[in-house]
């Protein structure tokens, strides 16, 4: 084992050994956790829920390709944070001001309407296990309140820790309900596998491959991994197992949702394109089932949504801190003041994720938000992935830690799609 010294959450000078065994690196798996909790969304249940019930598991195959794209999106910002030293923000810093400011006024663009869609998200759920408590909105805000209080309190392994609360709810909800509908479409589901596209459905096909986890939030990936002391190139295989995990148990969540999409909304019509999604999938749960059923699937929804707000918001901060640091020209050895939970401009930015959204509940849509949301953030995954091709083919990062074909291959691909989803959720706005 390599020994490394580090700074970890809080500030503490760690000194960290690198384990060398699988099992040595699986029992520190806590970031790629968070990404797995924080990438799964409302948007992204919804697209598979609305596939499952349209298309049965045809579309297995875009949920694995979706998560290899976007594992390589992480792992790449991870491994070029690692071998150089400089977070991603930094990479398109070094490249252009543009690219850094685009980036920026983006972030500063898609955290009002995400603010309030994720809120809002929770609150359906909320709503649903809850009818008549209370409108909407106001769930909405109690959710809002509670999370950034949450985070304000400002300690990175408190926030990991109520994470991975997150994704054991999500497991043992959602994943076994989906694990428990499977001898019943054991056929089709290894149909699913294969790539196909039946006809009118490539928008659908595009729409799992882009909802597999999130968009900017795999950028906030390198601030998680620092957190932990995970700063030199001896840990790239650890944060390569680290996300590696993180996707897996993100495939899982979304193939359980296509899982019980098309178990009981296939072929029957019902839509949920609307508030009263939510109910048309609970209430043939319960019949089928009785009433404990649709509880463990609104809780795993509840769980899904509710992480998202937690994780998003503390990505987003981390972000926008960095950008303060990097255009402040601050080094990463000297960047505590800046790129930790309880920095004042990471704090600041907390502000603004969750309060200035609730003027969005004004209008009463809080399925419009979702949308709005979802088409914002398919734009940034075309410029993720192509800058991030970039950087990792650059003299900038060594040798040894450049991409290599496979990675190439991939990226592109990934742009390519990026592309094309980014173009439908543009078209569909209007």
């Amino acid at each position: 084992m390599a020994d490394t010294e580090a700074t970890g959450a809080g500030g503490t000078v760690q000194n960290n050994r690198v384990p060398t065994s699988f099992g040595g690196k699986l029992k520190i798996v806590g970031p790629g956790l968070i990404i797995a909790a924080t990438g799964v969304g409302a948007g992204d249940m919804v697209t598979s829920l609305v596939a499952g019930a349209r298309f049965g598991t045809t579309f297995i195959w875009a949920i694995l390709l979706g998560a290899i794209i976007k594992f390589s999106l992480v792992e790449g910002m991870g491994r070029y944070y690692m071998a150089t030293g400089r977070t991603i923000i930094e990479g398109w810093h070094s490249m252009s001001r543009i690219a850094s400011g685009y980036f920026v006024i983006y972030l500063f663009i898609v955290m009002f309407f995400y603010g309030a869609a994720i809120t809002s998200a929770s609150a359906l759920a909320a709503n649903a296990m809850f009818p008549s408590t209370m409108p909407v909105w106001a769930w909405a805000v109690i959710h809002g309140v509670v999370g950034f209080a949450v985070l304000l309190i400002g300690h990175y392994h408190i926030f990991e820790r109520i994470m991975e609360v997150f994704v054991g709810l999500m497991f043992v909800t959602v994943v076994a309900l989906g694990i428990y509908l499977i001898p019943g479409l054991t056929q089709n589901l290894a149909m699913g596998f294969v790539p196909t596209l039946p006809e009118g459905s490539l928008l659908y096909a595009l729409g799992v491959i882009g909802g597999v986890s999130g968009t900017y939030s795999l950028a906030s990936y390198t601030y998680w991994v620092r957190e932990r002391g995970w700063r030199q190139s001896g840990w790239i295989p650890v944060m390569r197992v680290d996300s590696s995990v993180g996707y897996i148990l993100t495939v899982l969540f979304m193939m359980s949702m296509l899982i019980i999409g098309a178990s009981f909304l296939y072929g029957s019509g019902t839509t949920i394109d609307g508030e009263e999604g939510l109910v048309a999938i609970s209430g043939p749960l319960g019949d089928q089932f009785g009433g404990v059923v649709p509880w463990l699937f609104l809780i795993g929804f509840w769980s899904a949504t509710t992480s998202s707000i937690l994780g998003g918001w503390n990505a987003a901060a981390y972000l926008f801190a960095d950008y303060v640091r990097t255009f402040r020209r601050v080094p990463d050895e000297q960047a505590e003041r800046y790129l930790t939970a309880r920095s004042p401009f990471f704090r600041a930015f907390l502000v603004w994720c969750a309060f200035p959204p609730m003027l969005l509940f004004l209008f009463g849509e809080p399925v419009l938000l979702v949308i709005v949301y979802a088409a914002l953030g398919a734009l940034l995954l075309p410029f993720m992935a192509g800058t991030l091709l970039w950087l990792l083919n650059s003299n900038g990062v060594p040798g040894a830690y450049r991409n290599k074909i496979a990675s190439n291959v991939v990226m592109a691909i990934g742009v390519l799609l990026f592309v094309g989803i980014a173009g439908n959720e543009i078209i569909g706005l209007f």
